[in-house]
Order: C-alpha cells, then sequence, then structure tokens
C-alpha cells in the first residue's frame, strides 16, 4: 500500500482514479486545486503525487516546479492528450512519467506501480546498502567517473565534490551512461535501464530527462558537457 496525493479540479476523474487506486490497497488524499495541493504535499509528503496540469488557483506545473525546489517525491502528471508541450514541460521540471487524458485505469495502475517500484527499490537499497534491485544500472559500489561520483546505496551524485540533485529516474540513466564511458547508449538501452518492461515510453521522455540532468550538472559547472548527444543513434558519458 502507498499514500498518494491525487490533485485535479475534475471531480469525476478524482472520483474514478481513486477508487481505482484504492481498490489496489492504496490510501488516496484528492485535492482540486493547486494551492491547497501543494500545501498538502509540502506539510505531508506521499509516497507519489499525482497532478493534473490545467486547475485553479495554481496550475500543475507550478506545483511541481515549486515541489521540486525541496523534494524528490515521484510524480505522475496528467495530461491531455493533444498537449504535447505539457508532457515535455513536465519532464524538464522533473515529473517522473506522464499519462495522457482519457486512460484507461488498467495504464494508471501499471504507471504507478513502476514509479512507485523503482522509488521502493531506492529506499530499501539505502535501508540494506544495496540497489542491485533497481534494474540493470543497479550496483552497491560507489561509481566515480573523472569529476562524478555516483553512490547508489545513498543516491548520491557528485560533480567535482559538490553535490546535484537527480531523481530517481535521472540517476537510473546517468548511472547507466557512466558505467561505461565512451559507449554508446542508444534511447531503448536507457529506457531498459530506468523503466520497466511493462511501461512504455517514447524518445521524447528520454531526450527530456536528460535535458534536465544537464541543466541541474550545469547549474554547479556551467561548462559541463559529459553527457552526449549522437544525433539518431543516442547518448554517451565522456569522462573528464
Amino acid at each position: 500500500m502507498a499514500n498518494i496525493t491525487l490533485v485535479d479540479d475534475d471531480e469525476n476523474i478524482v472520483a474514478s482514479v481513486s477508487m481505482a487506486l484504492e481498490s489496489h490497497g492504496h490510501a488516496v488524499k484528492a485535492y482540486y486545486d493547486g494551492a491547497s495541493g501543494l500545501q498538502a504535499l509540502e506539510q505531508a509528503p506521499p509516497d507519489l503525487a499525482i497532478l493534473d496540469v490545467k486547475m485553479p488557483r495554481m496550475d500543475g506545473m507550478e506545483v511541481l516546479r515549486r515541489l521540486r525546489q525541496t523534494s524528490e517525491v515521484p510524480v505522475i502528471i496528467l495530461t491531455s492528450k493533444d498537449e504535447e508541450i505539457d508532457e515535455i514541460l513536465g519532464f524538464n521540471l522533473g515529473a517522473d512519467d506522464y499519462i495522457h487524458k482519457p486512460f484507461s485505469q488498467r495504464l494508471l495502475i501499471e504507471r504507478v506501480k513502476a514509479v512507485l517500484r523503482r522509488a521502493r527499490a531506492e529506499q530499501e537499497g539505502e535501508e540494506d546498502g544495496s540497489l542491485g534491485a533497481i534494474g540493470p544500472a543497479g550496483g552497491s559500489k560507489v561509481l566515480k567517473r573523472g569529476k562524478l561520483t555516483l553512490d547508489p546505496a545513498r543516491h548520491d551524485c557528485l560533480w567535482d565534490g559538490r553535490p546535484v540533485k537527480l531523481t530517481v529516474t535521472e540517476f537510473l540513466l546517468l548511472q547507466a551512461l557512466a558505467q561505461r564511458p565512451g559507449f554508446v547508449k542508444s534511447r531503448d538501452n536507457l529506457m531498459d535501464a530506468a523503466y520497466d518492461d511493462q511501461v512504455y515510453v517514447d524518445d521524447r521522455t528520454i531526450d527530456s530527462h536528460v535535458k534536465r540532468m544537464r541543466k541541474k550538472f550545469r547549474a554547479v559547472d556551467p561548462e559541463f558537457d559529459s553527457i552526449e548527444t549522437l544525433y539518431g543513434v543516442g547518448y554517451r558519458y565522456r569522462e573528464v
């Protein structure tokens, strides 16, 4: 069971989503506008937040932006199918996943399970000193590549001794790249490193995560360029 905070101004969606999640054993707290939702998320962080984009008082993107200033709680955003910009912006702000409206209850449950599984695997790894359960990129050994230091057991990322705060998904993607500097990882390879087989994500998802990672590293080091893009092929880590 997980504690899930749902923020959506559509009463019908809140009712149906809450019912679906509760039928799988989760505890759901619902809020109908962004301002009250953000206050609840800050006061009592849940295991997962589900945010609609278009809401009164404060939209979901602003809630996510403010939340990411203090918290890395996993977030799924709900976006209209014809609003691709919402999806891209959501990943750039630090969302872990997205669901297009309208969506099936089965898809919702699978996406929730996948995000919770990644977050819990990380938490269990912190408690027992091993992150071997987190997919292909897992492992508890500290990884050092030039200025980069990754400690999976503590979910610590350092660049030249300075901390860089990454989400679970970003950490897994960077770990997959840094394990073999100079070797190209296709987007499919990176999807396998960070997502369950049951969950489909497209190329834009990986691209958005990489863009956000670069932004975080450049906030620490404006000259950061260790994640290289090979257009039409994928990404590789360049050790410096």
